[in-house]
């Protein structure tokens, strides 16, 4: 199996939270990318606010590494214009790939119309500029019903909005890696929320984000279904070694 072709090597610390300069944050980023053009990696998932200097930086080396950012990230309560402006500003930057942090909170609220305009209007946005959406649905903050039922929404407002060829560019993202959990439950993807993601979402592709920590568990994940893997430790997988990292 080319594991390499599933990950998306991440790092989405901001540098306050890493508690460094914006310069070493960026420094960082370089050897991610590094990191990724050696080991075949599919893509970079970066914050918005470096997409600029690592998609020149990709750009210098003549590399096929897809680069990624996260929109509404990572409480997903953005505005959806604040989100559109961020989305705009991340393709206009060079970004491939827009992860999205779904309004959880207004869908556990019953507020649909909220949730389904945003998401009708923010992958129209990426589809039209030929990027990939995907939608974060922090399933750590949802119970199975929840889950469930959000993964068929959105398959449904998908089915409805967009060309059939253009499905395969609409993903279902499990977590953003930083919602904050109790009692030590898991905060990103777990195997009983990927198999009711995948039972849910209607052929939507899906991307299990956190939470994958060995290359055993990687390749189980692929089996079930999966289309893509969301890891700060993409090294360590295909090294086979055990990821020391929350997400």
């Amino acid at each position: 199996m080319q594991l390499q072709k599933y990950l998306d090597s991440t790092y989405l610390k901001t540098p306050q939270q890493a508690a460094i300069t914006k310069e070493e944050t960026l420094s960082i980023l370089k050897n991610l990318t590094d990191e990724a053009i050696e080991n075949h990696i599919f893509a970079v998932m970066i914050r918005p606010d470096f997409v600029k200097e690592i998609r020149n930086y990709l750009d210098s080396k003549n590399v096929d590494v897809k680069l990624g950012t996260v929109i509404g990230f990572p409480e997903g309560t953005f505005a959806e214009n604040e989100k559109l402006e961020e989305a705009e500003k991340a393709i206009s930057d060079g970004a491939d790939e827009l992860d999205f942090v779904i309004n959880y909170e207004a869908f556990k609220k019953g507020n649909l119309d909220l949730v389904k305009s945003e998401f009708i209007n923010c992958t129209s946005l990426a589809l039209k500029n030929d990027k990939i959406a995907k939608w974060i649905i922090e399933i750590a903050a949802l119970n199975n019903e929840q889950i469930a039922d959000l993964c068929q929404k959105i398959s449904t407002w998908a089915k409805e909005n967009f060309e059939e060829n253009l499905l395969q560019n609409i993903f279902i993202k499990s977590s953003t890696g930083f919602y904050k959990t109790e009692n030590g439950k898991p905060n990103g993807a777990t195997f009983e929320g990927i198999k009711i993601i995948l039972e849910n979402s209607g052929g939507l592709p899906i991307k299990a984000a956190g939470g994958v920590k060995t290359y055993e568990d990687a390749v189980e994940m692929i089996n079930l279904g999966v289309k893509r893997i969301g890891t700060s430790s993409a090294k360590a997988l295909l090294e086979n070694q055990k990821s020391e990292e929350n997400y």
